[in-house]
């Protein structure tokens, strides 16, 4: 059974940090029961929640996916591009700890987990922001000695890769291709979202199963006529802190 990490949101959470979108109010309580609402979809698609301790302090903290990237044989301690971020790492790291080696990126290199795909033992990384090119290249030194191949894909007007393109089969990407270009992640079939919703390439695919944000129906109804089982979850206060499906949980299989 896979471990899903999650992380509480934070009653701070309306000072977090945004990229690419205008900030409005996020009603806490509400983003704590669509984020509890959430835990339900991960235990419904198979998964054990683990929390990671509360931090009520660091506003970003509920996306807990940005603090590392967990590969079969090893777990990869992230430096957050967004320094107000970069606390966030030592919970999930001593939770991690428990089930796989660790290594770290260290200053000057910076990396986000949201930034990273895996696709079997490929690992496509997102040119963004707050992954730079020494992170990357750290990111590339560890995930090497297990034969992995790390891949750099350029972005334009999103905040992270995954929130450009997503997994929602092994042969199978959601992508936006206003923000990224698919043809960057080799013979996959693409499924590309409505123009309308340029936010629904972010999708969680845990087994068989995908965990798809409820406000992104045209697009939830493109992926079911090919056959993608979907577990449908309101996310919306979250999305207000530029947050998605994925980057609210460390999948650990």
């Amino acid at each position: 059974m896979p471990l899903a990490l999650t992380r509480a949101v934070p009653p701070s959470i309306s000072q977090c940090e945004l990229t690419h979108i205008g900030r409005h109010p996020i009603d806490h309580a509400r983003a704590v029961a669509q984020h509890r609402n959430y835990e339900r979809a991960l235990v419904a698609v198979g998964c054990q929640i683990v929390a990671v301790p509360a931090a009520p302090d660091l506003p970003d903290s509920v996306f807990v996916e940005d603090t590392a990237v967990v590969l079969d044989e090893v777990a990869v301690i992230t430096r957050p591009g967004a320094a107000s971020r970069r606390g966030e790492t030592v919970a999930t790291a001593e939770v991690l700890a428990a089930h796989r080696a660790l290594v770290a990126i260290e200053t000057p290199g910076t990396l986000e987990g949201g930034d990273v795909l895996r696709v079997g033992r490929r690992l496509f990384v997102g040119a963004s922001s707050r992954s730079n090119p020494d992170g990357l290249g750290q990111l590339d030194r560890h995930a090497r000695r297990f034969g992995y191949e790390v891949v750099t894909v350029p972005l334009r007007g999103c905040l992270h890769l995954k929130s450009a393109v997503t997994l929602v089969a092994p042969d199978t990407i959601v992508v936006n291709p206003a923000w990224v270009d698919a043809g960057l992640l080799g013979d996959l079939h693409v499924v590309e979202v409505d123009a309308r919703e340029p936010f629904a390439a972010n999708a969680l695919l845990v087994g068989d199963r995908v965990i798809f944000p409820a406000a992104h129906a045209r697009t939830r109804d493109r992926l079911a006529a090919r056959g993608v089982v979907i577990e449908s979850v309101d996310v919306s206060e979250l999305a207000k802190a530029e947050g998605g499906v994925t980057c609210c949980s460390l999948i650990v299989e």
